[in-house]
């Protein structure tokens, strides 16, 4: 320690050209050399390293904003989906406190929660059943139209038979003429309507509106009420050795793409 001292003492008494010093410069000059090669060497495991701290950095930004953006991306659809459901359940409910909603009747609205399981099974379930007043052969329908008839029922659930089924049939008319007629589903395409049972004299054009005919005979009447809209005439001919006329009918209802319905409860059975 005193010799240490001692030189640090000498050191800094002594001129810029002194022994220490210049042992100093000599030192710093020796040593110069394996500095700048020890940087050098180490330069490259420096920038290596630099990368891959930057890489793995980028790669966790990069899931976090992938994660972010799918977040994003998510609350837009269910935001939407949110917005497309309130503006058709907006819808439906405008029509049944509206004119065109049958006399004698209380609606249930509710949603579709299963699709017809093949084209030639037509059939939905519904979110809503006994617990609700809903029975069988309750009609069931849109803002836009006819779409079919409660077929089964539970506590919480029924089935609804759409228009476009096999079995289905409803009494119908044209309401610019007043011809009568069944509209059933078509021979070929299970998805499309027809206005059946039509004599030829009947006046029925291109564009005219099919409704339901409503009928009611004493205490029997007719399952569906009169004046609930089923499609527009596409097409009519008839053939000299046809009975009635072929008329194709354009359904009203998007049956592809049904949501929300509403269930047309009778007033006289809710009392």
């Amino acid at each position: 320690m005193l010799v240490s001292i001692a030189l640090v003492t000498i050191y800094f008494r002594e001129s810029e050209g002194g022994t220490l010093h210049g042992a100093q410069r000599i030192g710093v000059s020796v040593a110069m050399p394996f500095e700048v090669a020890g940087e050098r060497v180490a330069r490259p495991f420096k920038d290596a390293y630099g990368w891959a701290s930057d890489l793995f950095s980028a790669k966790s930004q990069n899931e976090e904003l992938k994660k972010e953006l799918e977040e994003a991306r998510t609350r837009l659809i269910q935001n939407e989906t949110a917005a497309q459901e309130n503006t058709q359940l907006r819808e439906l409910l405008a029509y049944v406190d509206g004119p065109r909603f049958p006399e004698n009747y209380s609606s249930v609205v509710t949603r579709v929660v299963g699709r017809p399981p093949t084209a030639y099974d037509q059939e939905i379930v519904i979110a809503a059943g006994t617990a609700d007043g809903i029975q069988r052969n309750d009609p069931v329908v849109t803002k836009d139209g006819l779409v079919g008839l409660v077929t089964d029922v539970t506590s919480d659930g029924a089935k609804v038979t759409l228009l476009t089924d096999q079995s289905s049939a409803v009494s119908a008319m044209v309401l610019e003429s007043g011809a009568a007629g069944i509209v059933r589903h078509g021979p070929s395409d299970p998805s499309a309507l027809i206005l059946d049972r039509v004599g030829k004299d009947a006046l029925v054009e291109d564009g005219n509106l099919v409704i339901t005919a409503g009928w009611q005979s004493g205490k029997l009447e007719s399952l569906y009420p009169r004046g609930i809209p089923i499609g527009t005439v596409e097409s009519v001919g008839q053939q000299d050795v046809d009975l009635y006329k072929r008329i194709q009918i354009a359904p009203l209802v998007n049956f592809d793409s049904l949501s929300d319905v509403v269930i047309l409860v009778p007033m006289a059975r809710s009392k």
